[in-house]
């Protein structure tokens, strides 16, 4: 019977991460497409899990079973207050497993904190009531190219349906890009002006309030380039279900380009 079940529990886990995707996708139930080392050990951590979660609940659902089927309209009263052997046993054994899911647990949990190596350029990030405002510093190659260097910042805000060009996400689609290099140590430095917002990208393995009076930081190291999108994440006012997030992550080549060209020019990407 547990083969059956474990079996059955392979097939439809397979089949939910066909959907993996950089954007949500309709009736989509699994995780999309990781694309940062954080993102993939959250998804191995998950399928790590899920193993110990379907032996516990398979175990209690035969006890349940059992307890059913011998007690019901049983006659025979049973005297006993106490089973120390078995009190031992099923207190002993959910320990052992929650030692052995900690392991990668805070193995993760430190991987979410450790960068790694210094972080090459710092992107510090402000919600408001209703958009993000983004501000581009202590990044080096900028300061050496651009005389009289000042930090690149900008806002950006939804693109309302009326005004979408067919093939872009409704909900999701904002007039500027976060633009970000791949396979860079990245630094995200969050706070915000009103209330808490909490930016959060589920393909990155990112998700961090941003909080009134106090930052936050979080780092990032992509792995591949393309198109990310997220949402607010916090409840944080009418218009909460109105502020996306749209990530472009370029070469590094490209990035450090459009810099050069957005401080002297316009934007280009």
């Amino acid at each position: 019977m547990f083969y059956y079940i474990f079996l059955l529990f392979l097939i439809l886990n397979q089949s939910v991460n066909i959907t993996l995707a950089d954007k949500p996708h309709r009736w989509q139930m699994g995780f999309q497409d990781p694309a940062t080392p954080v993102m993939e050990g959250i998804i191995d951590f998950y399928n790590h899990l899920m193993f110990f979660i379907v032996l516990v609940v398979v175990l209690v659902m035969w006890v349940l079973y059992r307890c059913i089927v011998l007690f019901t309209n049983n006659k025979i009263i049973s005297n006993f207050s106490h089973a120390p052997a078995l009190e031992i046993v099923w207190t002993i054994i959910p320990t052992i497993i929650l030692m052995v899911v900690a392991v990668p647990s805070f193995s993760l949990l430190y991987a979410i904190d450790a960068p790694g190596g210094d972080p090459q350029t710092t992107v510090s990030i402000t919600g408001h009531q209703w958009y993000w405002h983004y501000e581009y510093n202590d990044f080096t190659p900028f300061r050496k190219s651009i005389k009289n260097f000042e930090n690149l910042e900008y806002d950006s805000y939804m693109v309302y349906e009326e005004d979408l060009i067919k093939g872009e996400l409704r909900l999701l689609e904002v007039d500027m890009s976060v633009i970000l290099p791949v396979r860079t140590i990245i630094r995200l430095l969050l706070t915000s002006a009103d209330v808490i917002h909490s930016w959060a990208i589920p393909s990155f393995g990112v998700k961090m309030d941003a909080v009134p009076g106090r930052v936050n930081q979080v780092f990032l190291y992509i792995k591949r380039q393309g198109f990310f999108y997220g949402q607010c994440s916090e409840i944080c006012g009418i218009n909460h279900g109105f502020m996306p997030i749209r990530v472009r992550v370029v070469n590094f080549k490209s990035f450090w380009t459009w810099g050069c060209t957005v401080k002297e020019k316009a934007f280009s990407l």
